[in-house]
C-alpha cells in the first residue's frame, strides 16, 4: 500500500532496532525474575531484534540480559507455548517462524472477537474509559503526522486493550490476552502497509462506540481485521 490517507504521508524507512534493550534490573522491575526475561526476550522478537528462524543461545542472552540460564531456560520454555520460540531436541531452541497458514487463523479467531469487544464497549463504555480510548486514538495519530513508526505496534496493543477492558467480560478477555503478544508481532511485521490505513479504522470504530451504536461498532471492528488480514496477506512474500 503505497498511498497517503487523510493528508498523512508515508516512510519507508525500516522501524528502528534497539540491540541493546534490556530489562530493567532486578532489584528496579518488581516483577518476578523470570517474568522480565521472559518480557525482554518476547519484546526482541516483537521488533525484530531476533528475528524470525534465528538460533537462541542460552549463554549469550544470559549475558545480555545479566542473569544465569535458569530465568533464561524457563522464559523459553514460556515463549514456546505462547509460539515465539520453537525447541528442538539436542538442538537447542530458535526464534520460530510466523507462518501465513497461522496468521490466517489468527485473523479469523480475531474477526468475531473483535467484532463483539466492540459492541460491548459501545453498550458499556464509562467517560473515562472513552477518554482513555480516545487518548490512544489521538495519540497513535499524532504520532503518524510525526512519522514515528516504532511507537505504533505499542499504541496498536493499548487500543484494542482498552476496548477489550472496556467490554466488561472476563472471558473474552481472557481469550483476547492469550493473542495480545502474536497480534502486536504480526502487526509490527506489517505496519509500514497497515499503519497509516488501521489508524483512521480505530478513530472510526471510537466514534461509534462514543455514539453507543453497538451493532456499527461491531461492524466497523470487523472490517477492521478484514482489512488488517488482506493487507497483511497482500504484501506477504511468495513462500
Amino acid at each position: 500500500m503505497t498511498g497517503q490517507r487523510g493528508g498523512r504521508g508515508r516512510s519507508d524507512a525500516a522501524l528502528p532496532r534497539d540491540p541493546d534493550r534490556r530489562p530493567a534490573p532486578v532489584g528496579q522491575a518488581h516483577q518476578p525474575l523470570r517474568v522480565v526475561v521472559c518480557d525482554a526476550i518476547r519484546r526482541r522478537i516483537i521488533t525484530g531484534d531476533m528475528p524470525q528462524g534465528e538460533r537462541i543461545f542460552e549463554d549469550q542472552l544470559a549475558h545480555e540480559l545479566g542473569v544465569s540460564r535458569n530465568p533464561v531456560r524457563e522464559a523459553l520454555q514460556t515463549l514456546a507455548h505462547e509460539g515465539f520460540v520453537e525447541l528442538e531436541p539436542r538442538r537447542g531452541a530458535r526464534v520460530a517462524m510466523l507462518s501465513d497458514a497461522r496468521a490466517a487463523e489468527l485473523f479469523e479467531v480475531r474477526e468475531p472477537l473483535e467484532g463483539l469487544v466492540a459492541a460491548l464497549a459501545a453498550r458499556r463504555h464509562s467517560p473515562d474509559q472513552l477518554a482513555a480510548i480516545q487518548h490512544v486514538v489521538d495519540t497513535g495519530l499524532e504520532r503518524l503526522d510525526a512519522r514515528d513508526m516504532s511507537a505504533l505496534p505499542e499504541l496498536n496493543t493499548r487500543f484494542h486493550h482498552l476496548l477489550v477492558v472496556t467490554a466488561g467480560n472476563a472471558q473474552l478477555a481472557g481469550m483476547m490476552d492469550s493473542l495480545t503478544h502474536v497480534i502486536e508481532w504480526m502487526y509490527t511485521r506489517r505496519i509500514h502497509e497497515r499503519g497509516f490505513w488501521s489508524w483512521d479504522e480505530h478513530a472510526a470504530i471510537t466514534a461509534r462506540i462514543a455514539a453507543g451504536d453497538a451493532e456499527a461498532a461491531r461492524a466497523l471492528a470487523c472490517e477492521h481485521i478484514r482489512n488488517a488480514r488482506d493487507g497483511y496477506f497482500a504484501s506477504s512474500p511468495a513462500s
